[in-house]
C-alpha cells in the first residue's frame, strides 16, 4: 500500500513539473509573441508586472551601479513577476499547502526565466486585437492545464483558489473582477484603446481558463431511476458525493414507481459519473444543469 502511494505521489510530482514547464512556455510565448509587441496587458499579476515594467521603461529608465545595467534590464516583466508573487507564496503556504506552494514557486521561477529567454521571439503581428485574443488563448491554455494538475501559476490563481474554497467563486471570475484595476491604470500608462484591447484579452483568458480548468464548475444532477440502490452504490463507490433520495415518484406514461435522486458533481467528474450510471442503470433518465451557487458542504479534494 505504501509503495502504491509512493508511486502515485511520484506520478503527481512529475505531472506538476511537466505542467510547470508547459505553462512557462505558454506565458513566455503569449507575452513575447503577442502581448508585449502590441501593447496589450495580460491578466492578474502578470499584467501588473507588465504595467510596472512599462512605467519603469517610460519614466525611470536610467543607469544603475550594477555593471552599467539600466533599470529596464533589472526590473523587466520577468523579474517583477517573481517579486510580486513573493507575498502570495506566503498565502499559499498557509492557506493551501506546502507541496502546492513549492511547485507554484517552481512554476513562477520557470515563467520568469522563460519570459526572458523567449524575448528574442519575433512577433507574428502587432495588431492589438489579434495579439490580444491569441495571447489570451495561449496563456489561458497554459494556466488551465497547470490548475488541472493542482499547480498554481502564482498571482491571482492563489487568490482565486482561496476565494473558491470560501465563497465558491470561479477562478476565471476572480481574474476578471480584479483585473479591472489593472485596466484602469493601463489606460493611463498607454492609452484607452489599448486598455480596451487588454480587456478583451483578459475576458478571453478567463473564459479559456474556465473551459480547461473544469474542477471548480459544479453541476446539479437529477436522476429518475427504477434501480436506486444500484445507482447510489455505484455513484458513491466511484465519486465521493452525497445523494438526496425522493421516494414514491410516478412515471406519467406507464405509472411505474420511480425514485428521484439529486446530487452535485464537478464538471471534471462528468465522465466518471456517466460511466457509473451506465454500469448501474443505463435506462435512467438524467437531467444535468449548471449550478450557480451552492450553500452547505461540498467535498473538494485537497489541492496540496
Amino acid at each position: 500500500m505504501l509503495e502504491i502511494d509512493r508511486l502515485i505521489r511520484r506520478h503527481q510530482n512529475w505531472s506538476r513539473f511537466t505542467a510547470a514547464i508547459f505553462y512557462s512556455i505558454c506565458v513566455g510565448v503569449a507575452l513575447n509573441m503577442f502581448w508585449e509587441p502590441s501593447g496589450v496587458f495580460a491578466s492578474g499579476v502578470t499584467g501588473a508586472a507588465q504595467l510596472l515594467a512599462t512605467v519603469v521603461r517610460k519614466w525611470f529608465n536610467f543607469g544603475t551601479p550594477f555593471g552599467g545595467m539600466r533599470t529596464t534590464d533589472l526590473l523587466n516583466t520577468g523579474t517583477l513577476l517573481f517579486l510580486l508573487n513573493v507575498p502570495l507564496f506566503v498565502v499559499a503556504w498557509r492557506k493551501i499547502g506546502h507541496r502546492f506552494t513549492i511547485f507554484t514557486f517552481l512554476a513562477v521561477i520557470l515563467s520568469s526565466v522563460m519570459i526572458r529567454v523567449l524575448g528574442v521571439i519575433k512577433p507574428l503581428t502587432t495588431d492589438p486585437i489579434v495579439c490580444g485574443i491569441f495571447g489570451a488563448v495561449v496563456n489561458g491554455l497554459g494556466t488551465g492545464f497547470a490548475l488541472r494538475n493542482n499547480l498554481s501559476t502564482g498571482g491571482l490563481d492563489i487568490i482565486g483558489i482561496v476565494m473558491r474554497k470560501k465563497t465558491g467563486t470561479t477562478i476565471g471570475t476572480v481574474n476578471i473582477a480584479v483585473n479591472i484595476v489593472i485596466l484602469f491604470f493601463a489606460g493611463f500608462v498607454n492609452d484607452w484603446p489599448h486598455a480596451l484591447y487588454s480587456a478583451l484579452a483578459i475576458f478571453v483568458n478567463g473564459k479559456i481558463l474556465d473551459s480547461v480548468y473544469t474542477r471548480q464548475q459544479r453541476l446539479q444532477v437529477m436522476i429518475v431511476t427504477e434501480h436506486p440502490k444500484a445507482v447510489i452504490n455505484e455513484i458513491q463507490n466511484t465519486l465521493r458525493r452525497g445523494i438526496t433520495i425522493v421516494h414514491d415518484a410516478e412515471g406519467a406514461f406507464r405509472h411505474e414507481e420511480k425514485t428521484v435522486l439529486f446530487t452535485i458533481i464537478s464538471r471534471a467528474e462528468i465522465y466518471d459519473f456517466e460511466a457509473a450510471l451506465h454500469d448501474s442503470d443505463p435506462y435512467a433518465f438524467v437531467s444535468i444543469t449548471e449550478s450557480v451557487k451552492i450553500m452547505g458542504h461540498f467535498y473538494e479534494p485537497k489541492t496540496d
